[in-house]
């Protein structure tokens, strides 16, 4: 930005000098605060939140039993892919958020047909943009007839076919739960 001469570093119009004198005319310097006596101490040693989460989390697997991921998938409770060949910690990474979400596609409301064209639309984008994660929101198929996810399903087949997806699951509960997706991509 470029300034008008008037306006150039040391010319400033008087009156903008007066309106500032008069602004901090009161004002004090600040005193400076004695640290000499906290400068001694050493810091409190750093709490390992982390890694307390996690023994809490293995704890809590150990009573109750891990699941595998093909219990999960044979549920039908949540949807669950891992193109094979790949280790098992991608699913674990996604889930836990390791990829932050670049972009999202929301079906809601579509047909079939559109669902599925947009949805090749939107991944083909995604690829061009080199993202390497999305979430896509199927919906839940609360005001469907006989109020079953019919996009749900029809998602789940439709990433499992592209070569370009690499895992998906069910998004946590703050984006969309089981309405919606995560999908890893290739990189």
């Amino acid at each position: 930005m470029r300034r008008s001469p008037q306006h150039q570093r040391g010319h400033l119009p008087a009156e903008d000098i007066a309106l500032f004198r008069d602004a901090v005319r009161d004002a004090r310097p600040i005193k400076k605060p004695n640290r000499t006596a906290a400068e001694g101490k050493a810091a409190p040693p750093p709490v390992p939140v982390q890694s307390l989460l996690d023994a809490h989390d293995a704890l809590k697997e150990s009573v109750s039993g891990p699941i595998d991921w093909e219990q999960m998938m044979d549920t039908g409770e949540e949807l669950v892919f891992l193109r094979p060949g790949l280790s098992r910690e991608i699913l674990r990474r996604l889930r836990r958020g390791h990829w932050v979400v670049q972009d999202h596609l929301d079906l809601h409301g579509m047909n079939s047909e559109q669902a599925r064209q947009l949805l090749a639309q939107f991944l083909s984008a995604c690829s061009r943009r080199a993202l390497r994660c999305i979430r896509i929101v199927h919906g839940k198929g609360l005001r469907s007839p006989r109020r079953e996810p019919v996009l749900k399903n029809k998602v789940r087949v439709w990433l499992a076919r592209r070569d370009d997806v690499l895992a998906f699951c069910q998004a946590p509960a703050n984006q969309g739960g089981g309405g919606a997706l995560l999908v890893l991509l290739k990189g």
